[in-house]
């Protein structure tokens, strides 16, 4: 992996302010615009040569930018847009490094603390409330609000172990089973079952850890990388509502939209806005992406992510779609998926179609097409043959911008 570099042009003043001396250096020179009429003595030699070099370096550089395929992954918070980015690190770039595995051990730590804590605050809120299997039980339950959360907590051993406990309590459980009513991590579940593993004092996060790990985006962050003879720089703003803004600061030069949407948050609301519907917000910030004029000319690939638990939801019947999206009653599936569950088919098919409708709501051109894939962003080897699936698009796109075919 490799890092983008910026320059501020005091390279090509140097070579003007060069240029410059060049032609007024010696007596004899007709007027300060005509190079001068005596040759060059060893000075203006080596100023030439250092101004040709830095003309082939900014060629080279403009030629570098141009083969890059540059993509702008777009979507609402907790997509699983920060996932698809860490899946491309493994796929393509260098592999997770130890230090960077010892940073996430501490990261997984304070996911496993935020989804125990979570679920234990919300017993007595959600309604009806739900209670705790014992006294016991409520005594661990507040060391943990109490004590676990505050700053500088430091993972005792009866963390572990308090934690253990309670995940196993049938209130526990019961809220767990009800979290689209608060706000709780998508991999909640996936860490409060490996809590003896994440206790150990020699723990070593996992690729498929790493990948699951909740780390709150803020700012850009991006990662480069080549496949076969193309290169690619795919660039991550956040998606919180107050991070949406820095996305204008990356819409020039980009050859594709990614934008990733959570099929699997239809029955739940925004951590920033508990009055708003998650898909809802999704929808709506997909037809602003779709309708900006500074991105007529780019084309959108749709990412229907976190297939996994949409299809737990939908086949648990606890959270039905038409409870959010009354249309989905008397929707009817044209296409039908082989070995697909016929239930899974017509809920995929129908969120589907509610961001098709928003595309055709204007002009699609050569340049500005839309395109959907289904989605697992944990699921490398699903990420990788969406990716695959989605380079001829891009590469041809970029190949047609710079006059290449």
């Amino acid at each position: 992996m490799s890092y983008v570099h910026s320059h501020n042009g005091s390279d090509l003043n140097r070579t003007q302010d060069a240029q410059c001396k060049m032609t007024n250096k010696k007596p004899g020179c007709f007027f300060p615009f005509f190079p001068c009429l005596y040759p060059l003595d060893s000075d203006d030699l080596t100023t030439k040569r250092h101004s040709d070099d830095i003309d082939k370096w900014l060629q080279g550089e403009k030629m570098e930018f141009v083969k890059t395929h540059r993509l702008l992954l777009l979507g609402a918070g907790e997509s699983g847009k920060s996932t698809v980015i860490k899946q491309m690190q493994l796929i393509h770039g260098e592999k997770f490094s130890e230090g960077l595995r010892r940073q996430r051990r501490d990261d997984i730590r304070n996911n496993l603390l935020e989804a125990i804590a979570s679920i234990v605050r919300a017993m007595g809120s959600i309604e009806p409330p739900v209670q705790l299997d014992s006294a016991e039980h409520e005594t661990m339950a507040k060391w943990v609000v109490e004590y676990a959360t505050k700053q500088g907590f430091d993972y005792p051993s009866e963390f572990y172990q308090y934690t253990k406990v309670l995940w196993k309590d049938r209130g526990v459980q019961a809220t767990f089973e009800r979290s689209n009513e608060y706000q709780l991590i998508d991999s909640a579940k996936y860490f409060l079952d490996r809590v003896d593993e994440i206790s150990r004092d020699d723990y070593r996060p996992t690729d498929q850890d790493i990948l699951r790990c909740r780390v709150l985006t803020t700012g850009i962050s991006e990662i480069n990388f080549q496949v076969e003879d193309a290169k690619f720089q795919i660039i991550d703003v956040g998606g919180q509502r107050d991070e949406r803004r820095k996305w204008f600061m990356c819409f020039n030069d980009v050859t594709a939209i990614i934008f990733i949407t959570a099929c699997s948050s239809y029955n739940m609301v925004l951590r920033e806005d508990p009055t708003k519907n998650r898909l809802i917000e999704s929808l709506e910030l997909f037809k602003r992406v779709w309708k900006s004029k500074f991105l007529g000319h780019i084309s959108v690939i749709l990412f229907l992510n976190k297939q996994d638990l949409f299809r737990e939801k939908i086949l648990s019947g606890r959270s039905k779609l038409e409870d959010y999206f009354p249309s989905y009653t008397n929707f009817k599936s044209e296409k039908l998926e082989p070995n697909e569950h016929p239930e899974i088919n017509k809920a995929k098919q129908f969120i589907k179609l509610q961001f098709e409708k928003i595309s055709m709501t204007s002009n699609r051109t050569v340049d500005h097409r839309f395109f959907s894939h289904y989605t697992c962003a944990v699921d490398t080897e699903n990420i990788k043959r969406v990716f695959d699936a989605c380079r001829e698009v891009v590469q041809i796109k970029n190949l047609l911008d710079y006059d290449l075919i």
